[in-house]
């Protein structure tokens, strides 16, 4: 019978690795990835020689990544993140933590609670931290459900404060309380992916002037020069809306980055936001006249 010796990769080799998967893995080359120099080799370091490892943290730093126009960015943020847990194996079968923390969260992301439940148990049971995944709810929370249920936030934060206060097994119980409620949850990530579009269009567009009417005025000359001249407060008008006002930079004026998804609450969001817009088009007080 042939023997075979497994040895660490050099960084070098490593990086090779790290270079091919980024432009030529079926998944992630469907959508570029930026990374710099400094946040590979970040890589590659947490690798300590274990192709497997390294490609396991690469898949979670591309799903934590933000994405912005187009593409996903890792940066120091993501990495932090990233590499905040310890790199131990495992349970019995050597599966590895990143395996772990990914199959939970797509399973609550594809709303499946006996799933979620079960990597969630797995995880404990192999010896994580819960206030690790106490943390990684909480980002579930904001980015797969958002406004679809904003209870699920306030619910996963509860959940993280319970762990704190009470530790074990309330704690644990408190988490798993969670994990069921945010895997049946209506879901959205209008609001991820709106954050990730207004990010860039700031990047984009540079440091616009706040319209003066929006302007604050503690001052005479302020006043003088027009801050805060003519602005409508919106208590004071019919429905409490000020309907035709612009409260972007007027280059802006109209633009719209969030765009509420047809479930849970996001559906009367997407209806009201819908009837304002209308009472706005209707407005004899518009503020920028349209082209």
């Amino acid at each position: 019978a042939r023997v075979y010796v497994l040895k660490s990769l050099d960084e070098e080799a490593l990086m090779a690795l790290l270079e091919r998967a980024i432009s030529e893995d079926r998944i992630l080359s469907q959508q570029p990835v930026v990374i710099a120099d400094r946040e590979k080799q970040a890589l590659v370091t947490a690798a300590d020689g274990d192709a497997r490892r390294l490609l396991n943290l690469l898949e979670l730093a591309v799903d934590l990544a933000p994405e912005t126009g187009g593409k996903k960015t890792i940066d120091e943020s993501v990495l932090k993140e990233v590499l905040s847990q310890s790199f131990r194996r495992f349970d019995k079968g050597g599966e590895q933590f990143y395996d772990q923390i990914s199959a939970l969260h797509k399973s609550i992301r594809g709303s499946d609670p006996d799933a979620s439940l079960y990597w969630f148990c797995r995880m404990l049971d192999g010896g994580c931290d819960p206030l690790y995944i106490a943390r990684r709810l909480v980002r579930t929370a904001s980015e797969d459900i958002g406004n679809a249920d904003p209870r699920a936030l306030g619910i996963a934060m509860n959940a993280w404060d319970v762990q704190e206060r009470l530790g074990s097994p309330e704690g644990e119980l408190a988490l798993a309380q969670c994990v069921v409620y945010l895997a049946v949850a209506a879901k959205s990530n209008a609001v991820y992916k709106a954050y990730n579009r207004m990010n860039a269009l700031i990047r984009d567009t540079g440091t616009l002037d706040v319209p003066l009417h929006i302007r604050n005025a503690p001052t005479r000359l302020m006043k003088e020069l027009d801050y805060g001249h003519d602005y409508r407060y919106a208590h004071d008008e019919p429905e409490g809306f000020a309907a035709g006002e612009v409260y972007l930079p007027e280059s802006l004026a109209g633009t719209v980055v969030y765009e509420p998804v047809d479930r849970g609450l996001e559906q009367k969001i997407a209806d009201k936001l819908d009837y304002l817009r209308q009472l706005n088009r209707q407005s004899p007080r518009q503020r920028y006249k349209p082209d």
